[in-house]
């Protein structure tokens, strides 16, 4: 093997891997949009194939002797090159030491979950989905001793969705938000409480829809590659590469704030992925590094832009138009409370900006038991429950609106939680950075983001997963991660929507 023949065949094997993501993607995607509720099983028997021609791709001789040979002449490759081998690396490092049987078995069990999860959700039927779940748990587990039988299964996993991320370090930083969120919280529950009745109401799902395509629009997403579909609960995909990008949202006729909110942050997702550069497609560096760099895109577009005053302003004059009736009697002013009320409330991805960390708390908090054994899974509601008077101070009325309400679990993606209160605490830093040379809330008001979208793929869009998380950051801060931004902002939002 020579040098030049391995790097021809190093692209070769990403452009085969990146073919089957899509495959497979496409499967699972189809499987949350459009596809008959009972197509599970059909699903599960592809996708099986597909996930064994994967495994046996990613561990077989030719593949393993490829890399080991890049590897062994690392300091002759690229700086991409180089990244591409230690990705890869991981990856097989990863699938060689689970059973083929147990990896297969476990990728179909994630597609009956995400079936079964969405049944019960519906019909408010935890013991349904209670089986699937705990065997969802266990392979977790199990997987995570097969990899690293010396670190903790929460923390290989908290590590897999935010590379070096751990619970003694998620502990510290949710104990830094806890310390000032619970008194800010306090504070506006202390006030006159903001009104949110312009946003209730019944809005026409079509017009609803007509909002969604023209706020992708507007924040810049290229819509011949960004599709936007429904589903039970919105996520963002991408399509063998970031050439092909779907986003999803719902509908809820007596909300107009959710749909709304939920394509701003699906959008931001989409921006993300679409903004690798062009070099990067078909290859493991494609798309976003790390699910916490992730979410601070996803969750800086629906917040700090779009819950923003400036941006607000704007956005209510289409609101407007699209629902005459409904907002006649308020003004932009009462959207920009609405939509910034702190209240606590049942369900995360409706939560405000201040409590929401407190949902994610809590699930982190269940994840940790249940991953330590100190909780099982037919006693997770109780836990949940309990666990939501606590924070929140609010009881559950059932499963639906309770431990049901996420799909994370049901397709496995156990220590996904905290990137989404990490993410958000990333972007408040990050929006400092930007104002040093970006007038952000000038172009907000004239809905225009450009300037806000050419900084984030300047500064992190571009790399794909070229860098790490910890290198993107670096390089975007010029200074050590600190909470403390985001706790600023939230205090600065609060004293101006309710006067503190």
């Amino acid at each position: 093997m020579d040098l030049t023949n391995a790097r021809e065949r190093l692209i070769t094997l990403q452009d085969e891997m990146s073919a089957y993501d899509h495959a497979l993607s496409l499967l699972s995607y189809d499987g949350e949009t459009t596809a008959p509720k009972g197509t599970a099983d059909n699903r599960a028997h592809a996708m099986g194939i597909l996930t064994e021609a994967v495994y046996k791709l990613s561990t077989g001789k030719e593949t393993v002797e490829l890399l080991e040979y890049l590897d062994s002449r690392k300091e002759e490759l690229s700086q991409k090159e180089q990244r591409m081998v230690e990705l890869l690396i991981k990856d097989i490092r990863f699938l060689q030491k689970i059973p083929m049987d147990e990896y297969v078995a476990y990728e179909k069990l994630v597609v009956e979950s995400e079936s079964v999860w969405s049944k019960a959700k519906v019909e408010n039927d935890y013991k349904a989905f209670a089986p699937y779940l705990e065997k969802i748990f266990d392979s977790r587990i199990r997987f995570a001793h097969y990899v690293n039988p010396d670190m903790d299964p929460y923390d290989f996993w908290l590590n897999e969705y935010e590379e070096g991320l751990t619970t003694q370090k998620v502990d510290a930083f949710f104990g830094q938000l806890k310390a000032r969120l619970v008194p800010l919280i306090r504070k506006c529950a202390g006030k006159p409480q903001v009104s949110d009745a312009c946003i209730k109401g019944d809005f026409s799902e079509d017009k609803q829809e007509k909002l969604a395509k023209w706020l992708m629009e507007v924040m810049g997403l290229d819509m011949d590659r960004v599709g936007l579909s429904t589903t039970e609960h919105p996520f963002t995909t991408s399509l063998g590469s970031h050439l092909d990008e779907r986003i999803t949202t719902h509908y809820y006729r007596e909300d107009v704030s959710y749909s709304m909110f939920s394509v701003i942050h699906e959008g931001g997702h989409a921006l993300y992925d679409t903004g690798s550069d062009g070099d990067l497609a078909y290859t493991v560096l494609d798309g976003g590094v790390s699910m916490g760099i992730h979410e601070s895109q996803s969750r800086f577009y629906e917040n700090i832009l779009g819950r923003s005053k400036p941006f607000c302003r704007f956005l209510f004059p289409r609101i407007q138009e699209l629902f005459p009736e409904e907002m006649k009697a308020y003004t932009w002013q009462d959207f920009y409370r609405a939509v910034n009320r702190v209240s606590p409330s049942l369900i995360r991805t409706e939560a405000d900006e201040v409590t929401y960390c407190l949902h994610v708390m809590i699930r982190y908090e269940l994840e940790k038991k249940i991953m330590a054994g100190g909780l099982k899974v037919p006693e997770l509601p109780e836990a949940w429950n309990r666990l939501y008077e606590e924070y929140l101070g609010i009881q559950v009325p059932d499963d639906r609106r309770g431990v049901l309400q996420d799909s994370h679990w049901s397709f496995g993606a156990v220590g996904y939680f905290p990137s989404y209160a990490l993410g958000s605490a990333y972007g408040a830093q990050f929006l400092q950075k930007m104002r040093e040379t970006v007038d952000v809330d000038a172009a907000l008001e004239k809905g225009d983001f450009a300037a806000i979208n050419q900084w984030n793929r300047e500064q992190i869009w571009r790399f794909g997963s070229l860098l790490t998380p910890a290198k993107i950051l670096e390089n975007v801060l010029g200074e050590p991660f600190d909470p403390t931004y985001y706790l600023d902002y939230l205090e600065e939002k609060c004293k101006d929507v309710y006067g503190l």
